[in-house]
């Protein structure tokens, strides 16, 4: 669910458009690419500290690493049961509130695709925009382990455009008159903003197949 998304933008675009100051050093290592954000990356995260409003970079693993499956650590990117106690107790309190500015955001293609390359069929990546929010913020909350912070996504039902796709859920994209709401407010709003978006005011492009050169047949 939503393992992959972009922020293709500057900094400077986040802290004038969420009013967010820096909290933490800029990085600087070769290793930081929010452009393409992926389990266990770091990216830009919005949130409150005291009575500002600023900005961070977090791991995109809110278990810090200590989900296994089959032996493997896996990342905890996105949660929905929001009343599960491990979770409630982080979003009721406010602090623990973020918001992870996108410009797209991912889902694979529920069936694969004969490229007719002689290779076997694959899926593809369908990225999703919101038409009239160029950066968007998504719902989210975060936690401190050690010296370090990490995040996870809300994610809420699919609407009409993403269901087709991915019916089990979307990321909670959130308007911008609700970043308040849901940095600040009480644990009922969180629920009431753990919405879809409305399908017709976000676009849909792809299948796209990044790791395949369609000019190169097998």
């Amino acid at each position: 669910m939503c393992n992959r998304a972009r922020f293709d933008g500057e900094p400077e675009t986040i802290t004038e458009r969420f009013g967010a100051e820096w909290l933490a050093d800029k990085p600087r290592d070769n290793r930081f690419d929010p452009k393409e954000l992926r389990p266990f990356g770091r990216a830009y995260v919005v949130r409150n500290e005291g009575d500002r409003r600023g900005l961070d970079v977090m791991e995109w693993d809110v278990l810090a690493g200590q989900a296994k499956q089959a032996g493997r650590k896996v990342a905890q990117t996105n949660v929905r049961t929001l009343h599960l106690p491990q979770w409630r107790s982080l979003v009721t309190d406010p602090a623990n509130r973020c918001l992870i500015p996108l410009t797209e955001f991912c889902e694979w293609a529920r069936e694969p695709t004969d490229l007719g390359d002689g290779k076997k069929p694959i899926k593809g990546e369908m990225w999703f925009g919101v038409t009239d929010q160029p950066v968007f913020a998504i719902a989210g909350f975060w936690r401190q382990v050690g010296d370090q912070r990490y995040f996870a996504m809300v994610t809420c039902d699919a609407n009409e455009l993403v269901a087709p796709i991915h019916p089990k859920a979307m990321i909670t994209i959130l308007r911008p008159d609700d970043h308040e709401r849901w940095l600040t407010g009480s644990y009922d709003d969180v629920l009431a903003l753990q919405r879809p978006y409305p399908a017709d005011q976000m676009t849909v492009r792809g299948p796209v197949f990044p790791t395949r050169n369609l000019s190169s047949p097998a």
